[in-house]
């Protein structure tokens, strides 16, 4: 069906309040809000653009970086403990490097706190101070601080439980929490002190050094939450004109840039992930708790001694890229999807490819469900793009279905200035199609990795609403109309079979990613908002 002008402005409206919840995954799962320590929100995967020339060589360009976002949402005000990493968590990093939907490689990080009680003399007593800081801080392990955080690094190969442990790192650093501006000084100074705990590791099996940054980070996401979540509280206006901006968050202001999160970042050589002629690497992060917690209703003194944990590792955060769990998975599996392993994700499938989002979007739009979903179904275009990764780009040779980011380490770096927020996606219409590919400056970001500047919310959308069937053409140019290794999954992915058409493929939520403030090096997401200025 046609849609009129007003109308496909209305249905931009209401594709923004599902870009901008699937824009990460921030509180995603009933059981995850209760735990938010160990709530998952972003996976960065990319190779490092760091001192990077334009063509895609020198500086860091033959590393790779992962970086793991835990702890949503935080108001950089939080005191008086403000957002230490839960010890009795386990978080990790994987990688598969065969696509065998298994991880191969597993970084780990267990996190302690090593509390000072340092005292003051009040009359005749020695009293422990209340906050975690006695003065002001500038160095690692500051003598100032009360509360002291440290981590352990230990790569696994092989399952993750029961493959070959050695330690990277029995304790390391980690700086604390940007209180203020009075007890850490200002940005430059925060980042200077945070930039003392960036350390330099030697990965067992790895004949390169590798960089590990575990700290509080601004959060990184151009999305205004409380619009959103307030029935769409934005005006449709803003979206008529595709160079328009959300005045709200203009030069990366929104909302949740005023929040920061907390980032266990890796720098990793690309020859310590890859394994034999494989050059795609696949990766999610898992966070887990014990499965029993025992609290004490009397406690003895000390630094969280309420809670003692015991039991076999359970998963409760999983994620890969960043949008199957928001608006894919259905409310009922979603603790199920968190829980999860990639290898078992065929449980999903029909959630992948018969997605519900797009016929929602058209019950509010128009009143039905066929108004703006793509009637390619099977939806072998988001199963082939979020489940195999797409030929020629960041598909593995061999790869099982599942559900991961996929990087193919082969595609060289790109400098930031010259990064295409649109990722893959914008350089194929950027050149005319996929025929001119040749003439492509960017294939190196989302869907292959993801990088802090890639506009995953718009490129979503693009996917979501049958963009890809679009630029995929009547000829299957980017071979989306079957998906590799399963063979009953095929459907016809072309133009034909999107009903807004090529505006399907120029999808804008007036939120622009590209000018969020990140760092040009390792761990490139910016330094946190403090919680007070100087006055």
């Amino acid at each position: 069906m046609k849609l009129k002008p007003a109308s496909i402005a209305k249905g931009c409206l209401l594709m923004v309040v599902a870009g901008a919840a699937i824009a990460s995954s921030h509180r995603e799962g009933p059981f995850i809000t209760t735990v938010p320590k160990v709530d998952g929100t972003d996976f960065y995967m990319f190779r490092s653009y760091e001192g990077v020339a334009t063509n895609g060589t020198g500086g860091r360009s033959d590393y790779v970086t992962l970086i793991a976002n835990y702890q949503p949402l935080q108001g950089p005000y939080g005191g008086p403990n403000y957002f230490s990493m839960d010890p009795n968590a386990l978080y990790e990093i994987h990688v598969d490097n065969n696509g065998d939907a298994k991880e191969d490689i597993t970084f780990q990080f267990r996190f302690k706190n090593n509390l000072k009680s340092i005292p003051l003399s009040i009359g005749n007593q020695s009293v422990a101070i209340p906050l975690i800081q006695a003065g002001a801080v500038s160095n690692v392990n500051d003598a100032n601080l009360n509360l002291n955080e440290s981590y352990s690094l230990t790569v696994v190969r092989g399952d993750r439980r029961k493959g070959n442990a050695q330690t990277v790192a029995a304790s390391l650093a980690k700086p604390v929490d940007y209180i203020g501006q009075k007890t850490l000084g200002d940005a430059a100074a925060y980042k200077t002190y945070a930039d003392k705990h960036i350390h330099t590791v030697t990965i067992p099996g790895c004949s390169m050094p590798a960089k590990v940054f575990v700290g509080q980070r601004q959060e990184g996401f151009a999305v205004n939450l409380g619009r959103i979540f307030d029935l769409v509280n934005a005006p449709v206006g803003l979206l008529l004109d595709p160079t328009a901006k959300d005045a709200e968050g203009a030069n990366g202001n929104h909302y949740i840039q005023k929040q920061n999160v907390t980032s266990l970042a890796l720098e990793v050589h690309k020859s310590c992930l890859t394994s034999g002629s494989e050059t795609v690497i696949g990766g999610w992060t898992t966070a887990s708790l014990r499965q029993a917690r025992l609290l004490n209703g009397a406690p003895q003194s000390g630094h969280q001694a309420s809670e003692k944990s015991g039991g076999a590792w359970t998963q409760v955060s999983r994620l890969g890229n960043p949008l199957i769990n928001e608006v894919v998975i259905g409310l009922p599996d979603k603790d199920k999807f968190n829980a999860s392993a990639p290898k078992d994700d065929g449980q999903f499938l029909t959630y992948v490819t018969n997605p519900t989002l797009p016929a929602l979007l058209g019950v509010v739009l128009a009143g039905s469900p066929t108004a703006v979903a793509p009637t390619n179904l099977p939806r072998t275009d988001l199963a082939t793009t979020f489940l195999t990764g797409i030929t020629g780009v960041n598909k593995p040779a061999n790869p099982t279905p599942s559900e991961m980011l996929r990087l193919n380490t082969a595609i060289k770096p790109v400098p930031f200035a010259d990064q295409n927020r649109l990722g893959v996606a914008g350089e194929v219409l950027r050149v005319g199609g996929v025929a001119n590919l040749a003439m492509a400056n960017d294939l190196a970001g989302f869907p292959n990795g993801r990088r802090p500047k890639d506009d995953v919310v718009d490129i979503a959308l693009v996917a979501m609403l049958g963009g890809l069937c679009v630029i995929n053409g009547d000829n299957n140019d980017l071979g989306l109309n079957g998906v590799p290794g399963v063979p009953s999954l095929t459907s016809m992915c072309k133009p034909a079979s999107v009903p807004l058409g090529g505006d399907s493929a120029k999808i804008h939520d007036a939120v622009d990613q590209a000018v969020v403030p990140f760092l040009p090096a390792f761990p490139y997401l910016n330094t946190p908002n403090p919680g007070a200025l100087n006055l």
